[in-house]
């Protein structure tokens, strides 16, 4: 399932880097936190690496 806003998208990414170790968990906040804690490291790949193009900045 493909991102369907920027922010998501966003969030999705350090949600990603963190499970990967890239970044620590203590620093996420807000929906990147909570990201991180429900989903799996399969399911952050698909909401990151949709493309921004045509995405709009949050989600109506």
């Amino acid at each position: 399932m493909p991102a369907t806003s920027k922010a998501q998208q966003r969030a999705a990414g350090a949600a990603l880097a963190a499970k990967r170790g890239e970044i620590k968990k203590s620093e996420l906040i807000g929906a990147s936190k909570q990201m991180f804690e429900s989903m799996s490291e399969k399911e952050l790949e698909e909401f990151a690496e949709t493309k921004r193009k045509g995405l709009p900045d949050k989600k109506s």
